[in-house]
């Protein structure tokens, strides 16, 4: 592991503190208890389970993959189990991710509410881009809250990447068309585009969007586009609540979680990832700007699970 990545698996870590103390201890705890896989044991992981933020769905899908595994490998010891439940959630992780593509200019849309990290997400973002050798474009399209687009700037900034960003209440969609224009001109690889977070209902969400998306066809038909939904860690089985009312008013296909740091509920990886069929992309576990990192589902089980 080279030291960049050792530094982030130490922080992701320490991040997941809360959640491996909420669900890692629990289960090491009953694992001593019971000492055989018996109904009994499997019951009380259930509720551990459950009351992790790993949702009903997802608690039953690895209950059944423990019998499963259990009969296939002839398990009778309570200590083996842990092994089994990590192999599982490694694989719901891995299960959807694609690679990036690199051989076309990409528009990589961030949808989320207000309040989970989107505009500190954006900035991230284009700050690891430009790192690996990117010209990026911001285009800040969200237009209606006051703070947005200032703050937004103040983060390219410190990224050291080009924004192109109009007055508070304008149209979102000018600011997208010229943001697609920038980024021809300017031969730039990604144009990331923020959107507003304010649009809590599906019909108003969709025509904000599709809109974006018209543009987007019409104008830069030959770019490949990413629709990536941003969800704060700490809103537990209502991020899953989220993240489906952006899964209908648009096809994402992609996750980025934010707040990782210092929450009992990164449980919620797993049920998202899982019930929504979506990849996560980035985790946040800070406040820095190289604090959000590529998502790698063995490192994230690991951090939970050692």
């Amino acid at each position: 592991m080279n030291n960049g990545k050792k530094g982030f698996f130490a922080k992701l870590k320490e991040g997941l503190a809360k959640t491996k103390k909420n669900l890692t201890e629990q289960i090491e705890g009953i694992i001593f208890q019971y000492k055989k896989i018996d109904d009994d044991f499997l019951d009380e992981l259930e509720e551990i389970l459950i009351t992790s933020d790993m949702g009903v769905e997802t608690t039953m899908d690895i209950i059944d993959y423990i019998k499963e595994e259990t009969k296939k490998r002839k398990l009778e010891d309570t200590l083996e189990i842990k092994n089994v439940i990590k192999e599982y959630l490694v694989n719901i992780l891995e299960e959807h991710q694609v690679p990036e593509v690199t051989d076309k200019q990409r528009v990589i849309l961030i949808v989320g509410v207000n309040g989970v990290g989107k505009t500190t997400s954006i900035g991230k973002i284009s700050y690891r881009l430009k790192q690996a050798g990117n010209k990026v474009i911001v285009a800040a399209a969200d237009t209606f809250r006051a703070a947005a687009v200032e703050q937004l700037k103040e983060w390219c900034n410190k990224a050291g990447v080009d924004i192109v960003a109009s007055e508070q209440g304008s149209d979102p969609g000018a600011v997208v068309f010229d943001a697609i224009q920038a980024t021809k001109a300017r031969k730039a690889d990604i144009l990331i585009c923020d959107t507003a977070g304010r649009l809590h209902n599906k019909k108003n969400l969709m025509n904000e969007l599709s809109k974006i998306f018209k543009i987007l066809d019409k104008e830069f038909s030959e770019a490949h586009i990413d629709v990536y939904l941003v969800i704060d860690a700490t809103t537990g089985q209502n991020g899953i609540v989220q993240a489906k009312l952006f899964k209908e008013a648009c096809n994402i296909n992609g996750l980025i979680l934010t707040k990782l740091d210092g929450t009992a509920k990164g449980g919620i990886a797993f049920p998202i990832v899982n019930e929504l069929k979506i990849p996560i992309k980035y985790v946040g576990v800070g406040e820095k700007i190289d604090d959000l990192q590529d998502f790698n589902a063995q490192d994230f089980v690991d951090a939970i699970f050692e």
